[in-house]
């Protein structure tokens, strides 16, 4: 299983990006997508994840509302859309996936398989 994550960059407060994780090696639509951040210093922590239909997601409650996980099952691609970013949305953001844990489970690192290699964004005040 291959995660290849895209789309990080440089943004001002109140911008906006959009992140990409292309996957293969495994029948992506049984998957179920996470994607997670690291801030210089801190811990990896969830932002969102989406079920393998497409038909539920969830969000960090520091995300809700500016942020929408997103997937194309032909594309074997899911995305993540950032509006209104602040400086602390600065990380490392990493995709990952699961077959199909409890939606509770999707927060929790220790519930993906595999990752990929992270893509930088940086929001400047």
């Amino acid at each position: 299983v291959q995660l290849q994550a895209s789309g990080g960059g440089l943004v001002q407060a109140g911008g906006s990006l959009r992140l990409s994780c292309a996957a293969s090696g495994r029948t992506f639509r049984d998957w179920d997508m996470g994607w997670f951040r690291q801030a210089p210093g801190k811990e990896r922590e969830f932002v969102a994840a989406i079920r393998w239909s497409g038909g539920t997601s969830i969000y960090a409650n520091s995300v809700k509302g500016r942020f929408t996980i997103s997937r194309d099952n032909a594309k074997t691609t899911v995305y993540l859309q950032m509006n209104s970013l602040k400086p602390d949305d600065t990380a490392v953001y990493y995709c990952a996936t699961t077959s199909r844990v409890a939606l509770s489970a999707l927060v929790l690192l220790s519930s993906y398989d595999y990752w990929g290699q992270g893509t930088l964004v940086t929001v400047s005040s």
